[in-house]
């Protein structure tokens, strides 16, 4: 292997950073291969324990010391600029990329460090500048459409760090308000064109949706095959907002205008219709279409073309002006009409807008007559109920536009037809006729003048409930009939989903109920208290039940078994798989069994039940030989417990490596042992207590948990329980957690 790295072409150092408490860390070169020795102009011995800023510029130390810290805490990104020193001072301005070594001591860190040497001009350099620099978001992906690569603004746009998206496929962003026709349609647009270009709506991070202006290209190898997909977003979030909020104003204003019952206009200077709300139909007999683009003299009658041109060549408002108009149909439309010019800065005349009042009614012989009529109709015409008057015979006299919409009879064929053959049921018609017939007779019927449920039916046949109230009026010797209809099928429909949701939610909490009976019986229910060691624990739900589970019971008289679990998901069954996971390893009854065995068994015996349901765990199992003094310990990727050993005043983490549980069948567990010595104090938990986070956002974090540990940890396992927790909420400001909590202390006297 050495041979190997020593012959590689790159240059390649190898640094050791070494951590303290109280001082910067500081590295040095513990091996160099051939390459770095030829760009350096040292030997090989020349450069072993040499520090690190006598081959790179003081100034640029810092920057190292960034790079190594990202690399520590899984950031995508450790590429740095620097300038190098040669032996004989010559300096080179390089691209450093650092990446750390597995299998790390506490005390020190070893680092790869490669060089590569950038000459003036160097397009690479200055693409990556551009790119890294980049006002756009960009997005590297492979042909499989895992992501390679994303820029700073990338990050700032999905709320995502480059470490959650990186070999995430861009599925993760989709909002799911885009059909997957869009997304078709642009994947064959890159097969065929090799680029695309479209609006797509992503959601953040933190939940909400944003907007973004997308352009993809392809990129090919040498040989024309596509290798990688280059997506470039532009924010637009703010700018669909503006449109949508426009969009609903100018709706809005068109349905103001059209349920005003009056005719809202605009002209251009030289008096051309610009806009028309429909109530020119209802006035005119013109639709909208007609009258854009017309004149307005050209719809006045002869007497007033020639007195009324002047109003569009001058920019005075005018007010209650009386206009004779010729109605589609030939007759004459009288209007009072009111105009206001919209006039720039400048004073320049930009267009009219008036509203133009029917005033036929009145002006007419039988102004009363027409007016009270027409005020009638438009009542009736624009009630949201469906108003249908009826005669003594059970013929429709009138119809509303609401019935319109509501049944789908026009009111003209509506008209003469009978109204139980129109709107009423089968099987309800008979009933309907003996009311009437009755009432006639004898002035009584259960339905009139009152508010009834009833099941009307459309023209298409459908049958929908309403909400109907019936009376009657006589007129002379016969009587007509109101039937005032209100469609409640959405009231029903939404009655009909409350009644469904109760019934999930008593469900769901009759669920909960279990599952929380479930997990009160798992964890133990007292502490050990002995002379040779204590052990006790804590766990905090974040839901009314949690994912976690800890346990601690005497195997024999000699063996202690400890263990911790992360199970996924809450409710009952994550409950039930704890029930599972402790009963069997409470039947390992067997002293001779260890640790990496156990969790080698229960993950086969819990594969198959935990890959059907989606679930997995996290555990860490440990066994304490009381005889001898020695612990021996498994991990199934859970947080590794801290040990701290008060008389060196030193932490260890104990890891081992291992899959979670549920994975995959036949799964290798590391197995590790150590001895214990007095004073030995160990903590166990869950993420939940490192990753909760403060109103800033910032994680509670492994390194304050460690302090708050060593500062207590002569206290009782009860105690340093306690201030852990404690100081959890005076720093998240909160008693209750996005995900639960679990600690539990041993404490070897």
């Amino acid at each position: 292997m050495q041979n190997l790295i020593d012959n590689f072409r790159f240059y390649m150092l190898i640094i050791r950073t070494k951590l303290a408490d109280d001082t910067p860390p500081s590295a040095c070169i513990i091996h160099a291969n051939r390459s770095a020795e030829n760009l350096l102009g040292y030997h090989q011995k020349d450069l072993i324990d040499r520090p690190l800023d006598s081959v790179i510029t003081l100034k640029e130390i810092s920057v190292w010391e960034e790079a190594l810290a990202s690399t520590e805490h899984g950031d995508a990104d450790n590429c740095f600029e620097a300038e190098i020193i040669t032996q004989n001072q010559h300096r080179i301005q390089a691209l450093l990329s650092l990446s750390p070594l597995p299998k790390q001591n506490t005390a020190y860190t070893d680092s790869v460090l490669l060089i590569q040497a950038i000459k003036p001009g160097n397009d690479l350099l200055v693409m990556r500048r551009v790119v890294e620099q980049s006002a756009s978001a960009m997005m590297l992906t492979n042909y499989t459409g895992n992501i390679e690569y994303i820029n700073p603004k990338f990050t700032e746009l999905t709320g995502y760090t480059a470490k959650e998206l990186l070999g995430q496929n861009p599925k993760i962003l989709q909002s799911g308000n885009t059909s997957l026709e869009h997304y078709q349609n642009m994947w064959s647009a890159l097969i065929k064109y090799g680029e695309w270009q479209g609006e797509v709506q992503n959601k953040h991070k933190n939940g909400s949706d944003y907007w973004v202006l997308e352009s993809v290209s392809t990129i090919k190898n040498s040989e024309g095959e596509i290798t990688h997909f280059l997506a470039v977003e532009e924010d637009i979030t703010h700018r669909k907002a503006v449109e949508s909020a426009l969009t609903e104003s100018e709706e809005r204003f068109r349905q103001m205008a059209d349920l005003s019952g009056e005719w809202l206009w605009e002209q251009d200077p030289d008096g051309y219709y610009l806009y028309s709300s429909s109530a020119v139909k209802q006035i005119l007999g013109f639709s909208e279409a007609q009258i854009i683009g017309k004149h307005y003299t050209t719809l006045l009658t002869p007497q007033d073309q020639e007195s009324q041109t002047a109003f569009s060549t001058n920019h005075h408002a005018f007010n209650a002006l009386v206009n004779h108009y010729q109605h589609r149909d030939g007759h004459q439309i009288l209007t009072e009409s009111t105009g206001l010019p919209i006039t720039d800065p400048n004073g320049t005349l930009i267009k009219w807008r008036g509203i133009d009042r029917d005033i036929t009614a009145k002006m007419n012989f039988q102004a009363a007559l027409i007016e009270s009529e027409k005020r009638t109709r438009m009542i009736i015409d624009s009630s949201m109920n469906a108003i249908i008057i009826m005669d003594s015979s059970g013929l429709i006299t009138d119809w509303n536009h609401s019935a319109e919409r509501m049944f789908g009879w026009s009111a003209d064929e509506a008209t003469s037809q009978r109204l139980d053959k129109l709107i009423i049921p089968e099987r309800f018609h008979q009933a309907h006729q003996a009311g009437l017939i009755t009432y006639l007779g004898s002035g009584t019927w259960p339905l009139l003048n009152q508010q009834t449920e009833q099941v009307a039916k459309r023209r298409d046949g459908t049958e929908f409930p309403i909400e109907l109230c019936v009376s009657p009026l006589k007129i002379g010797n016969d009587y007509i009939f109101s039937n005032f209809i209100h469609d409640i099928s959405g009231r029903k429909s939404a009655e009909k989903q409350i009644r469904q949701s109760q019934v999930n939610l008593a469900i769901a909490q009759n669920e909960i109920k279990i599952a929380q009976e479930i997990q009160a019986t798992l964890s133990p229910s007292t502490p050990i208290k002995l002379a040779a060691f204590e052990i006790t624990g804590f766990c905090v739900p974040a839901d009314k039940v949690g994912g976690d589970y800890y346990d601690y019971f005497f195997r024999n008289d000699s063996h202690l078994d400890i263990v911790i679990a992360d199970v996924s998901g809450h409710s009952i069954g994550p409950a039930l798989f704890m029930v599972e996971t402790r009963s069997a390893l409470r039947a390992q009854n067997n002293p001779s069994v260890t640790p990496a065995e156990t969790l080698g068994l229960l993950n086969n015996f819990l594969f198959i039940d935990l890959n059907n349901s989606d679930y997995f765990i996290t555990l860490f199992y440990m066994q304490v030989d009381l005889d001898r003094q020695q612990l021996s310990y498994a991990n199934a990727g859970h947080p590794p417990p801290l040990l701290f050993n008060r008389i060196q005043n030193k932490f260890m983490e104990l890891d081992a490596d291992g899959l979670i549980v549920g994975i995959k069948q036949d799964v290798f567990f590391e197995e590790k042992s150590m001895s214990l010595c007095e004073g030995d104090v160990i903590l166990f938990y869950t993420d939940g207590l490192i990753e909760a986070e403060n109103a800033k956002q910032e994680f509670f974090g492994l390194e304050r948990v460690k302090a708050i540990f060593c500062q207590n940890s002569h206290l009782t396992p009860q105690a340093i329980i306690d201030t852990l927790f404690t100081t959890l909420q005076d720093f998240c400001q909160r008693t209750l957690f996005d995900d639960d909590i679990t600690l539990m202390v041993f404490k070897w006297h």
